[in-house]
């Protein structure tokens, strides 16, 4: 069992725990995962490193509820317990000093950066972070990017903060800019993964994606996580979870995340249903209960 130590909450569906996993974080590396279950019917919810502290033996992470299993789990509460948390997983990030490097963060993705942009910058690099949301309100750690990078890019969607541009701008402005970029990271929904990598590709600085595949068992064994480069098939869970952006099919990589949309939908609806009559009749047996 794994005592949620904090709890905070950023926005509406994004949250953050720190977690009592001393073996874990004893191990744990920039770029590598987690996979989490809540209890011993729960899914495996594979989730990306946001921090680690080896001497307090905690693991954060920062998850978005998008289906039935991270809404549920964003229920839980400082004192609750997972069943599991296994890790850490997949291959960490290469660090070492590079010289101008650029870390490119979209929505959740700044959970996964953020240990990479503090080694990079451990390292001796010059860090150039770009970090993008829809609006303010989704943006959280500013402070740490700000404290892990040597100059701080902030994009909105809807201009409530920052520049309101794409993070895909300014990433070809400073590449144009600068003909020294050693190296790219960027990390968030797949569709921004895309872009940035068809953004860096014509000046052919290497671009490092982070891959947020369908996954089940993340051992290699199901082949749920996996992923057709140009080189042939890869899985994320053993082979990954870094790619070459420059090499991944993108288009049979967003194909694949939708194969379980409509199951998905059904599940969050059989949940809330079930909630509901939870919830409905707790009530009534405390009503009862009131009343002798």
């Amino acid at each position: 069992m794994y005592k949620i130590l904090r709890k905070e909450v950023f926005s509406e569906t994004v949250k953050l725990m720190v977690l009592e996993a001393p073996l874990v974080a004893h191990k744990a590396k920039p770029g590598q995962f987690v996979i989490v279950r809540i209890d011993e019917t729960g899914e495996r919810i594979p989730l990306t490193i946001a921090d680690f502290d080896a001497v307090a033996g905690t693991v954060t992470i920062i998850f978005q509820e998008v289906g039935k299993s991270t809404m549920q789990m964003g229920l839980l509460e400082e004192g609750d317990f997972f069943e599991n948390v296994v890790g850490p997983l997949g291959h960490p990030t290469e660090i070492k000093n590079y010289g101008k490097v650029i870390v490119v963060a979209g929505g959740v993705g700044i959970a996964p950066i953020f240990p990479i942009a503090r080694a990079l910058k451990q390292a001796g690099n010059h860090v150039t972070a770009i970090v993008g949301a829809r609006s303010h309100s989704l943006l959280f750690w500013e402070d740490r990017m700000r404290a892990a990078s040597d100059e701080l890019i902030i994009c909105t969607d809807d201009g409530s903060y920052g520049r309101k541009s794409l993070v895909t701008e300014p990433l070809r402005e400073i590449l144009e800019q600068n003909k020294d970029i050693a190296q790219v990271w960027a990390i968030g929904p797949s569709i921004m993964m895309k872009f940035a990598s068809a953004t860096t590709k014509p000046f052919n600085v290497p671009t490092l994606v982070s891959l947020n595949t369908i996954m089940v068992d993340g051992t290699g064994m199901c082949g749920g996580c996996r992923v057709v480069m140009d080189n042939g098939p890869k899985f994320v869970c053993v082979d990954g979870p870094e790619f070459d952006g420059h090499h991944v099919d993108w288009e049979l990589l967003l194909a694949r995340l939708k194969f379980f949309q409509s199951e998905e939908k059904q599940a969050i609806e059989h949940w809330k249903e079930h909630q509901c009559k939870t919830e409905a009749m707790l009530d009534a047996q405390t009503k009862a209960a009131q009343h002798g």
